[in-house]
């Protein structure tokens, strides 16, 4: 393959190979879960079952994304990965990095509590995405602040208190369970 179809292939249709044989897997994934996860009730209408719209979903999904496999512009070529479509990859699982950073700030709410969590991490995410400078870590730490109490206080949502909480005076576990 050429050098200039190399480029020409780089711009929109990048990891569109990536993306394709991963859409087959997930939907071949789903199609084999489908008796696990979906009844098949007796006496009930067809296009009624449970299964039955979840199967068409699913079974589209595999179809449309194996002719999206086949039919894709360059599947005459030899080269089947090419750089472009690995960079492109690495862009997709880079983004994962942030569900990390969101499944750990889930995870330390209950043991730390709302407020201690959000200021820790909205300086952390902050600095991680090169915002490195005091004035805007501090910021960070405000909005950290602000988030909790329009979440705690406006809107009235309840988050469970912290099990750090508990190590607290009476009083004061309350007042922090309730507020932050």
């Amino acid at each position: 393959m050429s050098e200039e179809i190399e480029e020409e292939q780089a711009g929109r249709k990048a990891g569109q190979i990536v993306f394709a044989v991963a859409f087959v897997l997930i939907s071949l994934l789903l199609v084999v879960m489908l008796p696990d996860q979906t009844v098949w009730k007796n006496r009930t209408k067809f296009f009624a079952q449970p299964r039955f719209w979840p199967a068409v979903g699913v079974i589209g999904m595999l179809v449309f994304g194996g002719l999206h496999l086949w039919m894709r512009p360059r599947h005459r070529s030899r080269r089947y990965l090419n750089r472009y479509d690995l960079r492109e990859a690495g862009v997709w699982l880079a983004s994962l990095e942030y569900a990390l950073w969101f499944l750990v700030y889930v995870w330390l709410v209950p043991i730390i509590g709302y407020l201690p969590a959000t200021l820790i991490f909205a300086p952390l995410l902050s600095w991680r995405l090169g915002y490195h400078s005091r004035k805007m870590l501090w910021i960070s730490v405000l909005f950290g602040v602000a988030v909790v109490v329009m979440f705690k206080g406006f809107l009235d949502v309840k988050i469970p208190g912290g099990l750090i909480y508990e190590y607290l005076p009476d009083a004061l576990r309350s007042f922090f369970i309730l507020n932050f």
